[in-house]
């Protein structure tokens, strides 16, 4: 064999053991790998601690990784904050207020869904007519949450935060007027005492208005009413065409001479 073809065999047999030791190697690796992960997966199985701790340090990595892509915090909790709710997940008769509600008085859907939901549940519990509750924070607000009035009554219901603080009390305090489920609970129950002290219907809208010791309400009662005949036609399916939300006369408190006894505590309540 020649020098050149001892070179040539030479070098196949240094690339072949080469190869062979790279296989090996590799192959080793690979099971090295392997034997890792299962004794990982039996450890993270036998020491659940171990498992909360990787899982925890890898949450906090992904939402810093995220905070630095977005440029702010992450809340993953926030929706929890949200009063909303998916108007097609209502049943049919209060998706249709839900919408009309919305196009008339131009608030999105989802946050009025959540209303209307919950104006149902209540009314079911206080016997008075989901539509007129409706109707009510309607006319007082035209559903801002935020609302307040030159003489005190604030959010959706326009509820005299300052005289009824005493029913906030158990949802956390004043501030919690605001909320806007909170301020629809307490804006019933006020509604509910008005109708059942004055007797009627329309006189508790009178009271609650802050109308009682004055011969007029400014059409207060009249304006709910109407609405409340428009949504309780949306309600069975009827076709209501959108009328210009009402404003209202905003009334002061009733003067505190009152010869009636009964009309001064509704009055102070």
């Amino acid at each position: 064999m020649t020098a050149l073809g001892r070179t040539a065999q030479g070098l196949r047999t240094f690339a072949s053991d080469i190869a062979q030791g790279f296989f090996e190697i590799t192959h080793n690796g690979f099971a090295l790998v392997g034997l890792a992960v299962v004794f990982s997966v039996i450890a993270l199985t036998a020491r659940p601690d171990l498992r909360q701790t990787g899982e925890s340090k890898l949450m906090s990595w992904l939402q810093a990784r995220q905070a630095e892509t977005l440029g702010m915090e992450p809340e993953l909790d926030a929706i929890d904050r949200a009063t909303a709710t998916n108007p097609k997940d209502l049943p049919k008769q209060q998706a249709a207020v839900a919408y009309w509600l919305s196009k008339k008085y131009r608030v999105a859907p989802e946050p009025v869904s959540a209303l209307v939901a919950e104006a149902y549940e209540i009314g079911e519990k206080t016997k008075l007519d989901p539509t007129l509750i409706l109707a009510v924070m309607a006319v007082e607000s035209g559903f801002n949450p935020f609302a307040q009035s030159p003489v005190g009554a604030q959010g959706l219901m326009q509820v005299m935060t300052g005289i009824h603080s005493d029913k906030y009390e158990s949802f956390g305090g004043k501030l919690a007027a605001f909320d806007p489920v909170t301020n629809l609970r307490v804006g019933v129950k006020v509604l509910q005492e008005c109708i059942q002290r004055a007797g009627s219907l329309n006189a508790g809208l009178k009271f609650y208005v802050g109308a009682a010791n004055l011969g007029d309400d400014g059409g207060y009662a009249d304006k709910v009413m109407a609405e409340h005949g428009r949504l309780r036609l949306v309600a069975t399916g009827r076709a209501v065409p959108l009328a210009i939300p009402p404003s209202i006369r905003i009334l002061a408190p009733a003067e505190p001479k009152v010869v009636d006894d009964k009309v001064a505590a509704l009055s102070l309540s």
